[in-house]
């Protein structure tokens, strides 16, 4: 395998990866400031889910601490879905604003495809327009890239010097996760299998991964009978399980196990997850310079 194997199991640290990455993000902002142009991120949270209000408030604050600015919609549960389409219309319009992201997940009255798709495909900074997706599925760099995934391929690259020819297997075939993960992994020159609920032997699979990425929302799915030796792991998953010492935070993978077996590993909390809101920054500077570019150009 084209990869640094170190001699004691790596734990890939997302936290120290993303305040690097936002640091970077910042530095650059500053510069686009100077240039009379201040990114604006706007985030629209419909409802009052605690988990997403807790989310929503951490994104507005790093963006501000990113030198952003931030445009905060909160939206009653029953707020209904021509109302949320005409605010996005809205969004799409100002030119304040260069990133929309409509917290997931919506009242169930509310058609997600059609709010997504909604957004302008260039300030779309959660990737997941059909536009964007269409770009990431034909190969193509131009578009904007789901957060996870992206932050996931950077965490990667940190430990894995070449892709080609190595075998990746992704237990998870989300939209926002496993179907965008595959595409990037197989730009790098990956072989990709996406295994999924009907998959026959998801662990037959996964023990012929070198890069084995596990999204799949199930507390440790993933033992360490699942992991070839020397494999390189990355956990999405983001679980709240009950222990006797009260509730926790963990990952699809069980850490204590693999850890010791696999080359590479990240942790959860603490892996993938800081990345996502990091790479959200990114995507907004980059939509920011891009349509400020569009509108030099017309």
């Amino acid at each position: 395998m084209n990869m640094i194997t170190p001699l004691a199991p790596t734990i890939i640290d997302g936290k120290a990866e993303a305040a690097a990455l936002t640091q970077q993000v910042a530095a650059e902002t500053l510069a686009l400031r100077s240039q009379g142009v201040i990114p604006g991120l706007a985030v629209v949270l419909v409802g009052s889910d605690p988990a997403s209000a807790i989310y929503v408030r951490s994104k507005v604050r790093k963006t501000e601490a990113a030198g952003m600015k931030s445009f905060s919609h909160t939206l009653p549960s029953e707020t209904s879905e021509e109302e949320l389409l005409t605010l996005i219309r809205q969004l799409n319009a100002n030119p304040e604003v260069h990133g929309i992201l409509v917290q997931l997940p919506l009242p169930a009255h509310i058609n997600r495809d059609a709010v997504l798709d909604t957004i302008s495909p260039d300030k779309d900074v959660d990737g997941f327009h059909t536009v964007n997706a269409g770009k990431l599925a034909v190969g193509r760099t131009n578009g904007l890239i789901p957060c996870t995934p992206a932050g996931c391929l950077i965490l990667l690259k940190r430990v894995i010097s070449s892709f080609a020819g190595l075998h990746a297997v992704i237990i998870g075939c989300s939209n926002i996760v496993g179907r965008p993960m595959g595409r990037l992994l197989l730009n790098e020159g990956c072989t990709v299998v996406m295994t999924h609920l009907k998959t026959r032997d998801v662990a037959a699979e996964a023990r012929r991964a070198d890069i084995l990425v596990v999204a799949a929302g199930h507390a440790h799915l993933v033992r360490k009978d699942w992991v070839k030796p020397g494999a390189v792991v990355i956990d999405v998953g983001i679980n709240r399980i009950d222990t006797p010492d009260g509730p926790k935070i963990t990952g699809d993978v069980a850490f204590d196990e693999v850890a010791g077996h696999a080359a590479a590993i990240t942790p959860v909390p603490g892996g993938v997850g800081p990345m996502t809101i990091a790479c959200l920054l990114k995507n907004t500077l980059q939509a920011a310079r891009a349509l400020t570019d569009k509108e030099a150009s017309s």
